[in-house]
This record gives C-alpha cells, sequence and structure tokens, in this order.
C-alpha cells in the first residue's frame, strides 16, 4: 500500500525529511488530505500557528487518524495546544524538536549522527513516530507527556547557546589583545575551548567557516521559542535575552543565513564584515528609533525584513 507525507516548513529540513522517509517507503504529496503523516518545521511561532491552525491548515485539511509530527522548536503551551486539538480533530500529534550536536559543521544535516529528535506525546502516537523519526536522527529520545520534548529542547539551548555564545567573546578578546601590541609581549594563541560546543564554534572562527546549513534563523528561532516559554510563566532570563540581541544585530546586516560562527564578525573589523556579505549600514537604518521602554524583551525585528520570519518569535 503506497504511503505518502506531506511537509511544510525549512527547505533545508525538507531536504533530510525527504531523504529519510524516502527510505521508510514513503513518496510525498502536497495534497495534506491525502498524507498519512505530516511533518513541520518552522522558525517562526506565527509560522507554525499558521501552518497548522489556519482557515486552510493543517488541522483543517487533514484526514482523521493522520499523524501530525512537529519537528520544530516551540514553547511546551504550543505543543499542549496542538494535542489538545489532535485529539477533538481526530488526528495524532507528536512533538519532535531537532536538536543538531554540532552546528558549525557544513552540511550540518548530512549525518543522522549529528541529529536528534526529543519526542513526546501519546504513548500509541509516539510509537507510531518512531521509526519514521529513527530515518531522520541517529539518536531519538522520548520525554514523557506533550510539552515535555519542546521543555526538554529549550533547556539544551540556552545552555548550548551559552556556550556558543561565550566561546565568541572569548576569541573577541583575543584578537583585541592581539591587535593590541603593548597589551602583551609574544602570541597568545586563541581561546581554550571549555566544552565541546565552544570546540566547535572556535575551530570555525578560527578556520573562517561562517556558512553552514544550521544557520543563525535557526538558533534564533530556537533561543526564541525558549524565551517564549520562560514569559508563559513570567521568568526573565538576561542572559538568552542578551544572546538574542546579538543574533538579530547579526540578522540584521546580514547574516540571518549565515553559520552562528559568524558572530564573532561582529566583535572584529568592518572591512572583515563587508568581505563577509554584512553591512553595518543596515543596523543604523533599524536601530535610528528609540527603544518601547515597556517591553519585557525588547528585541523586536520587523519579519518583513527576512523571509524566515524569525521576528515573529521575539513579539513577547
Amino acid at each position: 500500500m503506497d504511503k505518502r507525507y506531506a511537509y511544510s516548513g525549512n527547505d533545508t529540513v525538507g531536504a533530510l525529511v525527504q531523504t529519510g522517509l524516502s527510505a521508510a517507503g514513503y513518496t510525498r504529496t502536497t495534497d495534506v488530505a491525502s498524507a498519512d503523516v505530516v511533518l513541520t518545521y518552522c522558525t517562526s511561532q506565527t509560522a507554525l500557528e499558521d501552518a497548522y491552525f489556519d482557515e486552510d491548515g493543517i488541522v483543517q485539511a487533514a484526514r482523521p487518524g493522520t499523524l501530525l509530527v512537529d519537528l520544530s522548536a516551540a514553547t511546551p503551551s504550543f505543543a499542549r495546544e496542538l494535542n489538545a486539538v489532535a485529539v477533538v480533530s481526530e488526528l495524532a500529534a507528536v512533538e519532535a524538536p531537532l536538536v543538531v550536536a554540532n552546528v558549525a559543521l557544513p552540511d550540518a544535516f548530512a549525518d543522522k549522527a549529528n541529529l536528534m529528535c526529543l519526542v513526546a506525546g501519546e504513548e500509541k502516537d509516539v510509537a507510531a513516530a518512531r521509526p519514521l523519526l529513527e530515518e531522520l536522527a541517529g539518536d531519538v529520545q522520548e520525554t514523557g507527556g506533550s510539552g515535555s520534548a519542546q521543555l526538554a529542547r529549550a533547556a539544551y539551548t540556552l545552555q548550548a547557546s551559552a556556550q556558543i555564545m561565550s566561546a565568541i567573546e572569548a576569541d573577541a578578546l583575543y584578537h583585541a589583545v592581539q591587535r593590541s601590541a603593548s597589551s602583551v609581549e609574544g602570541p597568545v594563541g586563541r581561546a581554550g575551548a571549555t566544552s565541546p560546543e565552544a570546540e566547535q564554534v572556535l575551530s570555525a572562527v578560527s578556520e573562517g567557516r561562517f556558512t553552514g546549513t544550521y544557520t543563525v534563523e535557526m538558533l534564533m528561532a530556537e533561543l526564541s521559542a525558549a524565551l517564549m516559554a520562560a514569559d508563559d510563566v513570567d521568568l526573565i532570563l538576561p542572559q538568552a535575552e542578551a544572546c538574542l540581541h546579538l543574533l538579530e544585530l547579526l540578522a540584521v546586516i546580514g547574516g540571518a543565513d549565515k553559520a552562528p560562527a559568524a558572530l564573532a564578525l561582529v566583535y572584529g573589523e568592518e572591512a572583515a564584515c563587508a568581505e563577509n556579505g554584512l553591512d553595518w549600514t543596515r543596523a543604523e537604518q533599524a536601530y535610528g528609533g528609540e527603544a518601547d521602554e515597556d517591553d519585557d524583551y525588547d528585541y523586536d525585528v520587523n519579519p518583513d525584513d527576512f523571509p524566515g520570519g524569525f521576528g515573529a518569535y521575539s513579539a513577547n
């Protein structure tokens, strides 16, 4: 019997899904109503909500019994909402946020061993989704009931992003000292890595690898989802907020589709930024107005400037 899947979202992850589900015997269809399973990966909360809940969205279009698998980083509350709506609509919903271990690899999605899925939902639905997820990721970890995978994903994001940012700032300090001839005698080398994540990004910066399939836009989506989860429970996370501010600055000057290691360019010379296609005049235009002091998280960026739509995650 022909098995069909539909997919909505980011093209890079879409290619991963196509490779994996083709190996599992599925063929792709653009008709959600004819699909046995529908997978999504969006880098915007707005896009994710629209994909499922619009008048012509997945929930309305899918036939009863369809398995819905969301690979996006979202909030626990969204995962619980989707699960509740799916139950009422006689659908099966599974949250399976995708985790990239080494974000600095040029093709971070090429090797299953570099990918993990955290999975949550009704036990029978998770069991149905697991064979498909094992075609996509080398490690599939079940976390429990609805919302738990997104909570675990948020916790992972907060720690990984902190490692990335601190490594880049340590590297920036080393370069600044090296540029100041009177500050130190002799070469001072490179900042030492204190974690695997730090080593990955420091190596990429050292080698000038600022592009890759895992992008700043993806990291922003994950970090924004974690901040929204915190906002849902009235928790402020200053370190994560600062990280997102820096990433949004990089995106504004043209780095949304670059690898996270490109954040090192923000701390460097303007000429190096220009060589890598970054334009600081865009920051002057974007941040020319006054900030809204009433916002809890004042890191809103106009989503119309970025087709990927990550700005929608910032509207707390």
